[in-house]
């Protein structure tokens, strides 16, 4: 066989690649494919913060490439037909790609393999790319997957992760193969203004720079709102960029408790895609019911719209909203207190929230996005699904000086630590801003309908 076709999908990278790996070195020409697939817009990935990121991977991935002597080849249409023609073209008898774990991905790979072994070709899919452990490495006696973290945690924990592969020394690529151009980023306008730059090597540059420098305090830092002590590699893990694997190997490698403390976190990751891929209902349909009957009308339409728009009177909650808007990313502790606020404070259902994440997160991926709003919700795998997040204790808890508040609602600017996460003493104020509103509805109020929705009371 002379040539093999690697297909990227949500890989974006040269290091730590098994498809690229198994093709190099089962063929002397490669073709480096990435296809723009309308399909994949149409299921809801075409969100401008997302659409520039992955313009920057595709640039870095393609200059990367021809730092070893290949190049990039990007198609636009189906991608079945756009790889199937690229393997008649140039003769190649595999087609390498990453395991995917949502039903779009399934589909995808279903398809591709049948027309490929219609065609007298063959499709190899490597487990392990995008998550640290295959989505089906571990599973429970009886069920064909974990319902519960923890245990997983702990089999996770004791299996044996891949040792991260080298990248390759050269690629050689077919010349006659044409290629599209890469993509652009979106209008500025389109795209959040503080958004970061994507591509492998702005990743892993930020995650050699995070852990010589602030993995050590990452146990006790990481829900500290202000302090913003989190890695932010969501979104070089959610495109491929960076290789959850190999996060994992240096991090160990790294040591100590903060280590240990985000290598949870990756699990948290690959626990999610172990759900999604077992349960690929679950980006969209309840994972455990609770028969909710969720507020819609006018009145649910109105408090909805100060949600997104950062404006439901708890300063936490805004902030986390404003800053999404800006950064096209948000504080995980964010994330938890804005669902909450949403599911359970106003009692709107937990896809509309979903939703309006999924829009703006450049780290946007279907497992973590879905099934972190459904644990949120109660309608997911959190053992306690009836817990309420209080802004007002948890602003206080993980920002208690007030300064992540003030940095994104700035009407508060002014406003004592002591008075900042008191809704009721900071109606009207930074009029010049417009106001700083009443708060939507009291926690009292709110408590008590979503316990009586809940049958709780």
């Amino acid at each position: 066989m002379n040539v093999s076709v690697v297909l990227f999908t949500s890989d974006l990278r040269l290091h730590d690649h098994p498809p690229l790996r198994a093709a190099v070195e089962s063929a002397p020409e490669v073709v480096p494919l990435f296809v723009r697939d309308p399909a994949v817009d149409r299921a809801g990935f075409a969100a401008p913060n997302r659409l520039a990121f992955l313009a920057d991977c595709l640039t870095d991935l393609d200059a990367g490439l021809r730092d070893r002597g290949g190049r990039l080849v990007v198609r636009c249409g189906d991608t079945v037909s756009e790889v199937l023609a690229v393997a008649r073209l140039t003769g190649a008898g595999e087609v390498h790609m990453a395991a995917g774990c949502s039903a779009f991905a399934h589909v995808r790979e279903d398809r591709l393999r049948h027309a490929l072994e219609s065609d007298g070709r063959r499709l190899r899919v490597h487990d392990g790319v995008t998550t640290a452990l295959p989505a089906g490495a571990v599973t429970p006696h009886g069920s064909d997957h974990f319902a519960v973290f923890t245990p997983y945690f702990r089999r996770w924990q004791a299996e044996r992760l891949r040792a991260p592969l080298a990248p390759p020394r050269t690629v050689r690529v077919p010349p006659a193969v044409r290629s599209e151009p890469v993509p652009a980023r979106p209008p500025v306008a389109a795209v959040s203004a503080g958004l970061a730059t994507g591509g492998e090597r702005e990743g892993r540059r930020r995650l050699t720079a995070w852990l010589s420098r602030h993995a050590d305090a990452y146990e006790a830092r990481h829900d500290d709102l202000a302090g913003d002590a989190t890695s932010r590699l969501s979104p070089y893990l959610h495109f491929g960029a960076v290789s959850a694997a190999e996060a994992v190997h240096r991090a160990r490698a790294r040591g100590g408790a903060g280590a240990e403390a985000f290598v949870r976190q990756l699990c948290w990751r690959d626990f999610h895609h172990q759900v999604l891929a077992a349960r690929p209902r679950a980006a969209k349909e309840d994972y455990r019911t609770r028969h909710d009957r969720w507020r819609r009308g006018e009145d649910a339409e109105a408090d909805l719209r100060a949600w997104r728009e950062g404006r439901t009177g708890y300063p936490v909650v805004d902030a986390a909203m404003r800053q999404l808007a800006h950064e096209g990313w948000m504080h995980n502790r964010g994330r938890l207190l804005a669902a909450s606020f949403l599911t359970k404070t106003l009692y709107i259902d937990w896809r509309v929230g979903a939703r309006h994440f999924l829009d703006l997160l450049v780290d946007g991926d279907v497992a973590d996005n879905q099934l972190n709003w459904q644990w949120v919700a109660g309608t997911g795998t959190d053992t306690r699904p009836n817990r309420v997040l209080n802004p007002v204790l948890q602003g206080k808890k993980y920002d208690p000086e007030g300064a992540y508040v003030r940095r994104w609602v700035p009407e508060l600017a002014g406003v004592p630590a002591r008075s900042i996460h008191e809704p009721w003493k900071l109606a009207g104020l930074g009029r010049e801003a417009g106001g700083y509103p009443e708060p939507l509805v009291s926690l009292a109020e709110g408590l008590a309908r979503f316990r009586h929705a809940r049958g709780l009371d």
